[in-house]
Parts: structure tokens; sequence; C-alpha cells
């Protein structure tokens, strides 16, 4: 029986998170592998329960969590007497005492947008965080035995960076388990959503940051409501667009003055966190799904989305495109204008919005946590018997 070890150390929000809790379910029912899963503790709760799994509830503040990967890990490991490494949150160690198969799904590091972003915002600090991230995280595609992105634009946006060959094995989804969690939402939240009742309904599903690009966003709903000739339209977030309400440094004081600047308080509807288990909900009473994010390397909502119904209006960059194909429409990343003009194609075109709502379902259905499971394990233990090429398996779509 193989012994995978899993650093997931890094998961906690956003893909990271939705990763592990969904990858996990699938490895344990492999019998002939077993899984030893490296974990912050305050996330083990949302992680399923199963003899095959050993979860290693691991205490590292965020500050510490690179010194302690690299000079404590390895020996972690070894006790384990694991047989491969999967590092999943986008590092790998440097001295892996096993094969290790690196998980590279981060594109702020090649991002030449997000680095304009930061400087245009001030944020110099975290520039030089991400630079100095961005070295480790080309280092690391130089240290694991084989690098996997998530799509086949990421991974060749990774080749130009780095000048290596990188493999690709698609993210998954599971509709059975997605929508299992049919418990009402909390109050307050049900209070906001039914408050859009009688409104078109645009979702977005992220915690803010810069990369999201939520001003474009925020800048196309004046114009959406002139272009609809003042039909309701509001706006549907999970997140809350205040000081400390997010993971990580972001600051939405911008976000949060621009719909103040613009005079629409009442179409933005904050409803703040929403569990992963409960999504589904949220997608069903959704006309419409918007992703503006200039840079991506898979998007797992857009698999939610096109799951549950919904068409997509996304910004025209390859991950997207390569996710959606005909189910969406894609817009200039950078002009709310075209932006605004996309959805309200969506909700006057209804001819359509049919086809993409059939389309987007049709190629939800080709991506499985299964799958994704399978080929990692099959990865493994060709890496076992070094038979593995410069490529991992790549899923065609």
């Amino acid at each position: 029986m193989m012994h995978l070890f899993i650093n997931s150390l890094a998961a906690s929000a956003g893909g990271g998170l939705t990763y592990t809790r969904n990858v996990v379910p699938h490895l344990a029912d492999l019998s002939d592998v077993r899984v030893t899963v490296a974990v912050a503790p305050r996330f083990r709760a949302e992680l399923c329960q199963n003899s095959n799994i050993n979860f290693l509830e691991l205490e590292t503040p965020p500050a510490r969590r690179c010194w302690y990967e690299q000079h404590m890990l390895p020996n972690v490991i070894r006790a384990s007497k694991a047989d491969v490494l999967l590092s999943a949150g986008n590092f790998a160690l440097r001295r892996s005492p096993v094969p290790q198969i690196l998980l590279s799904r981060n594109s702020i590091y090649t991002s030449r947008d997000y680095s304009r972003d930061l400087r245009s915002r001030g944020e110099y600090r975290m520039w030089l965080d991400t630079c100095a991230r961005a070295v480790l995280a080309k280092k690391s595609i130089a240290w694991a035995d084989v690098t996997v992105a998530p799509s086949k634009a990421f991974a060749e946006e990774l080749e130009r960076w780095t000048g290596r060959k990188i493999g690709v094995i698609y993210h998954g989804f599971d509709r059975q388990a997605f929508t299992q969690d049919t418990s009402p939402f909390a109050a307050d939240v049900v209070a906001k959503i039914a408050s859009t009742d009688q409104s078109f309904k645009i979702l977005f599903v992220s915690h803010y940051n810069y990369y999201r690009n939520f001003e474009i966003l925020i800048k196309s709903l004046p114009r959406l409501r002139d272009r609809l000739q003042g039909k309701p339209v509001r706006l549907l977030l999970t997140c809350q667009l205040a000081p400390g309400a997010n993971p990580g440094a972001y600051r939405p004081d911008a976000a949060a003055r621009l719909i103040e600047k613009l005079g629409i308080s009442d179409m933005v509807v904050e409803l703040g966190t929403i569990p992963y288990q409960k999504l589904h909900q949220l997608y069903a009473r959704a006309d419409v799904y918007v992703t503006p994010a200039y840079t991506e390397t898979f998007a797992h909502p857009l698999v939610e989305a096109m799951s549950s119904g919904v068409p997509i209006v996304a910004s025209d960059i390859p991950v997207h495109r390569e996710i959606c194909g005909d189910a969406a429409f894609y817009f200039e990343r950078f002009s709310p204008q075209d932006l605004a003009e996309r959805v309200a194609q969506v909700a006057e075109r209804i001819d359509k919005r049919e086809s993409m709502i059939a389309t987007g379902r049709a190629r939800a259905n080709q991506f499985s946590w299964k799958l994704h499971a399978e080929q990692i394990i099959t990865l493994a233990k060709n890496l076992l018997g070094r038979s593995v090429t410069p490529s991992a398996p790549i899923v065609t779509i």
C-alpha cells in the first residue's frame, strides 16, 4: 500500500481549502492508498473522517510557516514513513525526503497585472513580499520531481516563466457532495437574500482581494442599471467590504469608498462569508455569475456556477475560456462598460441564456474530483517506479 503525505498547511481560504476539502474524501476511497494530511488545527473540522486518512494538526503561525516547512516538516515526513509527498500549497520542500509532487496554483507570482496593481495602490510592502514569494515559487518548481498545474493555460504560463515542463491535472467537481447540505442560511443572510427577490441578481463568490478585480465589477453597476432601463439590479457578494473582514492583508477600503462615491449602496448586498456547503443554495438564487478576475489558475466557482445552471460572464483571460468554453460571455478585463454590456445581454437574450445554461451543465460534468485523485495517485506511483515523464497526465475537456 502506498503512503501519500499531503502538505496542506497553507490551506486557509479560497482555492487551497476548497482543494483539500474535496480531494481528501476521494483519496480516502482508494483501497491501495494510505494518506497523511498536515493541516492547521482550525480547519480540521471541515475535512472528512476516514480510516485511510491520518490528520496531523500542526500549528504554524503564517509568518513562520515557510521556515517550519523547510526545516521541520521533512522530519515529520520521515517519521510518518510516507512514500511520496504532495505539496499542495504552491511551495515545495527544498530537500524532500521522498519523491515530491508540487501543485502550483497561484498566478499572482507570474502576473504583471498584479504587480502593477499593487504598486498603483501603494502596497509596496505587499509587492515586495510577493516578489520574494515568487522567487521561492520559481525555485520550488526546480526542487520538485514533477509540478502540476490545474489548467493548460496556467501550465503554459509557468513553462514560459521557468523554462521547465509543467503537467496538467484539472481540478474537479462533485455535484452530489456540493449539494448535500440543505440546512437553511443564517437568519441575517436569509433576510438579505429576500430583499433581492424582485431584482436581477448578479453573484460573485470570493473573499475581497485585489486580483479578483472587484472595482471593475462595482464600476459596471451604474452602467448596467442605465442599460437595463431601471430594472432593479443587485450584486451579491460573499464577503464584506470592511477592514478585518477578509483573509489576508487586502484592504477593501477603496472598494467601499467607490460604492459610496457612485451612489450604489442599494445595489450591493454584502452577505459575508457563506459556508462552502451552502453555496449551492446561493447559486440557485442567482441570475448570472460574474467574475472580473484579471489573473486566475482554475476558478472553482465557474464550475460550481455551470453545474448550478447559472450563465456566466467572465473576464477574457485564457483560463476562463479554457474552463467555460461557450458557457460564458467574455469581456475585456479592465472595461466596466464591456462588462455591463455582457451582463445586459444575459438579461435580455433568453434564448442565448438557455443555451449557455445547457452548455455549462454539460461542461461541468467533465470535471471530476474522483478522476483528479486517481491521476494524482497514478503520478505518485510512477514517481516511485521512477517511470515518470516530464509532464503529468492531461485531462482533455
